[in-house]
């Protein structure tokens, strides 16, 4: 009998996502024996897909234990967001971390990447690292390349994490210390080979996963849009979620570190919070804040850099600036902030400019913007009882 057989396969096409907010950049620090043969000579690149990593020589069965624990980290980023577009730095480790290779990794997508990722398991966390990654983000930031930085350093004790290292205007800067305690991440922790010197493997890629598919007003400790896939949440020391008492795990949030939690009744894991390591009265303490800000800035430049240069026209009897030059800038100001607030990322905004600034003699235009933040629920209060009659 004559017949047709198709079986549809996986392709893995990329999958394409409008705008830049998902570009986001990765870094593990590896020695120089276990650094796949691929990024040896060109220590970045650009990784669409888990096939374009494994043809790299990053595999989940890999000699390098790390390689295999940086395999995980790529696949369950590409699990959370299959359309992150992902710029992988793999660099030796130094005899002193000082982070500038996230400028050669930003530096090398053009400045595009807006958050990135880097994985160091077998570094102690240390306040001073912090300072040193918020310095290289304020530099990126001061050369127009801004972005959000997540940090995974080694946990050796969870309940022993250093005390107050948020503070100081760390907002580009977030300390991720979850880990899965089930899976391909338990199994990892248990297969390291350095068994007196225990590695993190982390969480790091999943939280990447979902800040990149996050909108950038998107807390990603939202519950009903981002689960973790994470069925028994642990941390970078191997304790599990579930064994730690809760004065514990409120400290750990107090702290404002990042970590995976449960919620009664409702299955799979979630996000914290969206922490920076900033205070916590700052606008900065959420990652979101310092993302719509920064896509803000960026839109900002984008329109008002060509009007560089150009003519501003005086009204000739009162000194000020014309109306229509006023406006002109006004609009040209706000074009990306209405863009963004038809997109939901902005509550709402305002250009203003005052007239009377005497251009003719400064050549300088002062232009403030306000901005109306979109809100965050965090906390749901609930009264109920009972009652004769409703």
């Amino acid at each position: 009998m004559n017949n047709l057989t198709i079986t549809r396969q996986n392709g893995n096409v990329p999958k394409s996502l409008a705008g830049e907010d998902h570009i986001s950049g990765f870094i593990a620090y590896l020695t120089s024996a276990e650094i796949p043969e691929a990024f040896k000579i060109e220590h970045v690149q650009a990784v669409s897909t888990i096939d374009t990593a494994e043809a790299a020589g990053i595999t989940a069965d890999a000699e390098s234990w790390s390689v295999r624990v940086l395999h995980y980290h790529l696949s369950e980023m590409f699990r959370v967001n299959p359309g992150i577009s992902l710029y992988l730095g793999i660099f030796a480790k130094p005899e002193t971390y000082n982070f500038t290779e996230i400028k050669t990794v930003q530096n090398y997508s053009s400045g595009r990447i807006r958050q990135m990722a880097i994985w160091a398991g077998d570094v102690a966390l240390a306040a001073d690292d912090l300072v040193k990654i918020q310095g290289v983000a304020d530099a990126l930031d001061e050369e127009n390349a801004p972005l959000s930085v997540l940090y995974a350093p080694k946990v050796a004790d969870v309940t022993k994490l250093p005390a107050d290292v948020a503070g100081g205007n760390k907002c580009r800067v977030s300390v991720v210390i979850a880990q899965a305690g089930s899976g391909d991440g338990a199994d990892l922790y248990a297969d390291d080979s350095n068994k007196t010197v225990k590695t993190s493997v982390s969480a790091i890629g999943i939280v990447l996963g979902l800040l990149s598919a996050a909108a950038v007003h998107q807390s990603i400790g939202w519950v009903k849009n981002f689960p973790t896939g994470v069925n028994v949440p642990a941390f970078g020391d191997g304790k599990l979620l579930r064994d730690l008492d809760k004065a514990v795990i409120e400290q750990l949030d107090s702290e404002r570190y990042i970590f995976f939690r449960t919620y009664p009744g409702i299955s799979d894991s979630y996000v914290n919070d969206s922490h920076t390591m900033d205070d916590a009265t700052s606008d900065y303490a959420m990652i979101e804040s310092v993302r719509t800000m920064d896509k803000a800035v960026r839109g900002i430049r984008t329109y008002l850099i060509p009007e560089l240069g150009g003519n501003i026209y005086i009204d000739a009897d009162t000194g000020k600036m014309q109306s229509y030059s006023v406006t002109h800038l006004q609009t040209t100001a706000g074009k990306a902030l209405e863009d963004m607030e038809k997109a939901g990322e902005l509550s709402g905004y305002a250009v203003e400019i005052d007239p009377e600034q005497d251009i003719l003699s400064t050549s300088e235009v002062e232009v403030v913007i306000k901005q109306v933040a979109v809100g965050v629920m965090r906390k749901i209060k609930v009264k109920i009882g009972f009652a004769k009659s409703v």
